[in-house]
C-alpha cells in the first residue's frame, strides 16, 4: 500500500466530495489502495473555488483536518496526455500540464487517523495501515450487527 498527502481543502475533496483526479508533476507505475493523508498545509485560496464548492467544502466536518489520514482509494490509472500534448479528457479536476492520477472506489475513515506526511507517493508504516484496516472491519461489522 502506498500514501500520498493532500492539501486541505483538495484531501476534503477526494474524501467526501467526488475528486477524482490528482494531479502530479511526475508520473507512477504504482497502482492499487492508497491512503489519503490531510497535510498539515492548507491551500486558503482553493476554499472559495466553485469546485471545492460544489464538493461540499465544511471545516467543520472531521475530513477537513490536516496532519491526519481521512480516506483510502484506488488509483486506478495514470494519464498523461495532458503533459505529452495529446487529448485529454480527465474533467473538471485535471489540471493542464500535470499527470493525473485516477482514484477510485474512495472511502472516507469514519475518523481520522493523526499522522506525518510527506510530498509524492510514501509507503506508511505497517501500524499506520493496520489502524486504517481495524478501523474498517469495526465500522463493518458494527453496520452488520445492526
Amino acid at each position: 500500500m502506498q500514501a500520498i498527502s493532500v492539501q486541505q481543502p483538495w484531501a476534503f475533496a477526494i474524501a467526501r466530495g467526488g475528486k477524482t483526479v490528482w494531479n502530479q508533476a511526475l508520473p507512477t507505475a504504482y497502482r492499487g489502495p492508497l491512503l489519503v493523508h490531510a497535510s498539515m498545509r492548507v491551500d486558503l485560496k482553493a476554499c472559495d473555488s466553485p469546485l471545492i464548492q460544489a464538493a461540499g467544502w465544511d471545516p467543520r466536518d472531521p475530513l477537513a483536518t490536516i496532519g491526519a489520514v481521512i480516506a483510502v482509494a484506488d488509483l486506478s490509472l495514470v494519464c498523461s496526455a495532458a503533459v505529452t500534448g495529446g487529448p485529454c479528457e480527465c474533467g473538471p479536476w485535471a489540471d493542464r500540464g500535470a499527470h493525473h492520477y485516477h482514484l477510485t472506489a474512495v472511502r472516507a475513515l469514519p475518523r481520522p487517523i493523526v499522522a506525518l506526511g510527506r510530498p509524492g507517493l510514501w509507503e506508511p508504516k505497517p501500524t499506520l495501515v493496520t489502524e486504517v484496516n481495524a478501523m474498517f472491519a469495526a465500522a463493518t461489522s458494527l453496520h452488520h450487527t445492526r
